[in-house]
């Protein structure tokens, strides 16, 4: 039960971070979608969907793996 709810928090961001990239794409493509009304907005948006969810995911994996061990020394908690 508990690896399926890590699996959904881990879920959530990466299709926020999926979306974002969506958003960004159509913007260099000129398409404007419904809740958007300027283009400049979906790609700031896009760019602040895709961060947020690639930083989400790559703090979990450098958590997880400072509990491990498997960091260098440069990244280990002081």
């Amino acid at each position: 039960m508990g690896r399926l709810i890590a699996f959904i928090i881990l879920l959530i961001p990466g299709v926020m971070a999926a979306y974002g990239i969506k958003l960004m794409r159509d913007t260099l493509f000129s398409k404007l979608l419904e809740p958007y009304p300027a283009l400049w907005m979906q790609f700031t948006l896009g760019t602040l969907f895709t961060v947020i969810g690639i930083g989400f995911f790559a703090g979990f994996l450098l958590n997880r793996d400072r509990k491990k061990g498997n960091v260098s020394e440069r990244f280990q908690k002081r």
